[in-house]
């Protein structure tokens, strides 16, 4: 049907699970990071016919699929879902609980001809939980560093943020 417009977008969902370790189990991870290559792959044998492929890497998304890929009943996956709405803005650097919207306008912007140079690569939407550990963006957090050498290394003034 694509090739019958003369174009169109596919977009592939993955995860960040797919992108770095301890996100997820190492299935699902490993299945994520293929999704990830199989979109470059696909843009670019899809490209002669004016199809780009796009994948979206979802963070933490207050949705009920945590539980269900652990097998919980559905009411216990909700549960679990209300928990990643309540705590997910203190587990990452943008201080606010991933919802589905926030996956919908990624989608919506790579869908859209807004995105019409971009084929082959994947979309990180995940608050910035991905962008280094916790001692990168808290400054509360200490640094590995620090708990490695101690006192060798002085403390580090906060920077204005």
């Amino acid at each position: 049907m694509m090739i019958a417009r003369g174009g169109g977008s596919i977009i592939n969902t993955a995860s960040i699970a797919g992108l770095q370790a301890g996100y997820g189990p190492i299935a699902y991870s490993t299945a994520k990071a293929g999704v990830v290559h199989m979109s470059r792959v696909a843009a670019a044998q899809l490209s002669p016919q004016k199809i780009r492929v796009n994948a979206i890497c979802p963070g933490l998304i207050a949705t009920s699929i945590f539980g269900a890929s652990f097998g919980l009943p559905r009411e216990v996956a909700d549960q679990m879902a209300a928990r990643v709405a309540e705590n997910g803005a203190r587990a990452q650097p943008i201080p606010k609980a991933g919802v589905p919207e926030d996956i919908a306008r990624a989608a919506l912007y790579l869908a859209s001809d807004d995105s019409a140079f971009v084929s082959g690569t994947h979309l990180v939407v995940d608050g910035g939980i991905t962008v280094g550990g916790r001692h990168a963006w808290d400054p509360s957090a200490q640094s590995p560093f620090a708990t490695i050498l101690g006192d060798i290394i002085p403390p580090q003034p906060a920077q204005a943020g």
